[in-house]
Protein backbone atom coordinates (compact mmCIF):
# COMPACT_ATOMS: atom_id res chain seq x y z
CA UNK A 1 0.00 0.00 0.00
CA UNK A 2 1.13 3.51 -0.92
CA UNK A 3 2.08 5.84 1.59
CA UNK A 4 -0.29 8.99 1.79
CA UNK A 5 1.45 11.81 1.09
CA UNK A 6 0.84 14.37 3.77
CA UNK A 7 0.43 18.27 2.99
CA UNK A 8 3.66 20.64 3.68
CA UNK A 9 6.36 18.07 2.57
CA UNK A 10 7.21 21.05 0.27
CA UNK A 11 6.22 24.74 0.21
CA UNK A 12 3.99 25.99 -2.35
CA UNK A 13 5.05 28.10 -5.05
CA UNK A 14 4.80 32.18 -3.82
CA UNK A 15 1.97 34.31 -4.15
CA UNK A 16 1.96 37.02 -6.11
CA UNK A 17 1.96 39.78 -3.56
CA UNK A 18 3.70 40.34 -0.04
CA UNK A 19 0.26 40.88 1.49
CA UNK A 20 0.02 41.06 5.27
CA UNK A 21 -1.64 37.30 5.03
CA UNK A 22 0.30 35.93 2.70
CA UNK A 23 3.37 36.75 4.54
CA UNK A 24 2.09 34.72 7.53
CA UNK A 25 0.92 32.04 5.09
CA UNK A 26 4.52 31.64 3.99
CA UNK A 27 5.75 31.51 7.59
CA UNK A 28 3.39 28.83 8.64
CA UNK A 29 4.29 26.86 5.52
CA UNK A 30 7.86 27.68 6.72
CA UNK A 31 6.76 26.36 9.87
CA UNK A 32 5.05 22.64 8.36
CA UNK A 33 8.19 22.11 6.15
CA UNK A 34 10.14 22.04 8.50
CA UNK A 35 8.22 20.19 11.15
CA UNK A 36 7.41 17.51 7.50
CA UNK A 37 10.96 16.59 7.56
CA UNK A 38 11.89 17.04 11.56
CA UNK A 39 9.45 14.60 12.19
CA UNK A 40 9.76 12.63 9.36
CA UNK A 41 10.73 8.29 10.03
CA UNK A 42 10.56 8.71 13.80
CA UNK A 43 11.68 5.52 15.33
CA UNK A 44 10.84 4.80 18.85
CA UNK A 45 13.90 6.18 20.73
CA UNK A 46 13.74 9.41 18.71
CA UNK A 47 10.76 9.28 20.29
CA UNK A 48 11.29 8.89 23.34
CA UNK A 49 14.47 10.55 23.51
CA UNK A 50 14.86 13.24 26.45
CA UNK A 51 18.01 15.39 27.23
CA UNK A 52 17.40 14.91 30.64
CA UNK A 53 15.99 13.59 33.05
CA UNK A 54 13.44 16.56 34.04
CA UNK A 55 13.01 17.63 30.17
CA UNK A 56 10.48 16.66 27.47
CA UNK A 57 10.91 13.71 25.74
CA UNK A 58 10.73 14.11 21.81
CA UNK A 59 7.16 12.77 21.62
CA UNK A 60 6.37 15.60 24.57
CA UNK A 61 7.47 18.04 22.22
CA UNK A 62 5.57 16.86 19.49
CA UNK A 63 2.26 17.14 21.64
CA UNK A 64 2.90 20.62 22.63
CA UNK A 65 3.86 20.98 18.78
CA UNK A 66 0.14 19.79 17.91
CA UNK A 67 -0.99 22.45 20.77
CA UNK A 68 0.91 25.33 19.63
CA UNK A 69 -0.31 24.20 15.65
CA UNK A 70 -4.13 23.83 17.11
CA UNK A 71 -3.87 27.68 18.44
CA UNK A 72 -2.24 28.94 14.87
CA UNK A 73 -5.41 28.02 13.07
CA UNK A 74 -7.34 28.57 15.63
CA UNK A 75 -6.13 32.14 15.40
CA UNK A 76 -6.47 32.52 11.39
CA UNK A 77 -10.67 31.23 12.71
CA UNK A 78 -10.73 33.87 15.35
CA UNK A 79 -11.70 30.67 17.32
CA UNK A 80 -10.92 30.24 21.37
CA UNK A 81 -7.98 27.56 21.49
CA UNK A 82 -9.04 25.74 25.06
CA UNK A 83 -6.47 24.97 27.66
CA UNK A 84 -5.50 22.33 28.60
CA UNK A 85 -5.89 20.76 25.41
CA UNK A 86 -8.39 17.93 25.23
CA UNK A 87 -8.49 14.63 22.33
CA UNK A 88 -4.73 15.23 21.41
CA UNK A 89 -3.73 12.24 18.97
CA UNK A 90 -1.98 9.93 21.61
CA UNK A 91 0.38 8.08 18.34
CA UNK A 92 3.16 9.48 16.88
CA UNK A 93 1.28 8.80 13.09
CA UNK A 94 -1.81 10.08 14.02
CA UNK A 95 0.01 13.58 15.51
CA UNK A 96 2.11 14.34 12.95
CA UNK A 97 -0.59 13.98 10.66
CA UNK A 98 -2.69 15.67 12.86
CA UNK A 99 -0.21 18.77 12.79
CA UNK A 100 0.56 19.05 9.15
CA UNK A 101 -3.28 18.81 8.52
CA UNK A 102 -3.70 22.07 11.05
CA UNK A 103 -0.67 23.73 9.75
CA UNK A 104 -1.61 23.58 6.29
CA UNK A 105 -5.38 24.87 7.02
CA UNK A 106 -4.06 27.88 8.64
CA UNK A 107 -1.54 28.88 5.61
CA UNK A 108 -4.94 28.45 3.76
CA UNK A 109 -6.79 30.79 6.16
CA UNK A 110 -3.92 33.08 6.35
CA UNK A 111 -3.25 33.13 2.30
CA UNK A 112 -4.75 36.80 0.23
CA UNK A 113 -5.71 37.82 3.95
CA UNK A 114 -5.31 41.64 3.66
CA UNK A 115 -3.87 43.92 6.98
CA UNK A 116 -7.19 44.99 7.66
CA UNK A 117 -8.81 41.07 7.56
CA UNK A 118 -5.59 40.16 9.57
CA UNK A 119 -5.81 43.26 12.05
CA UNK A 120 -9.55 41.62 12.80
CA UNK A 121 -7.93 37.95 13.82
CA UNK A 122 -7.84 37.33 17.54
CA UNK A 123 -5.45 34.63 19.59
CA UNK A 124 -7.80 33.58 21.72
CA UNK A 125 -7.31 31.13 24.89
CA UNK A 126 -9.77 30.32 27.18
CA UNK A 127 -8.65 28.57 30.55
CA UNK A 128 -10.92 27.71 33.26
CA UNK A 129 -14.03 28.81 32.05
CA UNK A 130 -12.39 32.69 31.17
CA UNK A 131 -11.81 33.82 27.65
CA UNK A 132 -8.35 35.87 26.67
CA UNK A 133 -8.30 37.54 23.47
CA UNK A 134 -4.91 39.27 22.27
CA UNK A 135 -3.97 40.05 18.62
CA UNK A 136 -2.63 38.51 15.72
CA UNK A 137 1.08 40.03 16.89
CA UNK A 138 0.74 37.71 19.30
CA UNK A 139 0.43 34.91 17.61
CA UNK A 140 3.75 35.30 16.17
CA UNK A 141 5.85 36.05 18.70
CA UNK A 142 4.25 33.59 20.54
CA UNK A 143 2.81 29.79 19.55
CA UNK A 144 4.27 30.77 15.52
CA UNK A 145 7.82 31.58 17.09
CA UNK A 146 8.09 29.07 19.66
CA UNK A 147 6.47 26.27 17.41
CA UNK A 148 10.08 27.11 15.04
CA UNK A 149 11.86 26.80 18.16
CA UNK A 150 10.52 23.03 19.26
CA UNK A 151 10.78 22.14 15.70
CA UNK A 152 14.34 22.66 15.80
CA UNK A 153 14.50 20.74 19.23
CA UNK A 154 13.31 17.68 17.47
CA UNK A 155 15.73 18.25 14.68
CA UNK A 156 18.76 18.20 17.09
CA UNK A 157 17.06 15.20 19.32
CA UNK A 158 16.93 13.12 16.12
CA UNK A 159 20.58 14.14 15.33
CA UNK A 160 21.29 13.26 19.01
CA UNK A 161 19.76 9.50 18.84
CA UNK A 162 21.61 8.78 15.04
CA UNK A 163 18.70 9.51 13.12
CA UNK A 164 19.45 12.83 11.73
CA UNK A 165 16.72 14.85 9.09
CA UNK A 166 17.46 13.61 5.16
CA UNK A 167 19.86 15.49 3.50
CA UNK A 168 18.58 16.47 0.62
CA UNK A 169 16.05 18.99 2.69
CA UNK A 170 16.42 22.48 2.02
CA UNK A 171 14.68 24.83 4.13
CA UNK A 172 15.60 27.72 2.38
CA UNK A 173 14.34 26.40 -1.21
CA UNK A 174 11.35 24.76 0.75
CA UNK A 175 12.37 21.81 -1.74
CA UNK A 176 13.61 18.20 -0.70
CA UNK A 177 15.91 16.31 -3.08
CA UNK A 178 15.93 12.72 -2.01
Amino acid sequence: MAQEQLPLHEIPKAPEQATSGNVMARMTQGLGYRYYWATKDLREEDLNYRPSEGAASAFETLEHLYGLSEMIRNAALSKPSKRPLEDTPKDYVALRKATLLLLDEASGLFLSKNAEALDAMQLIISRGGKEYSFPIWNLMNGPLSDALYHTGQVVSFRRTTGNPIDKGVNVFMGKTKL
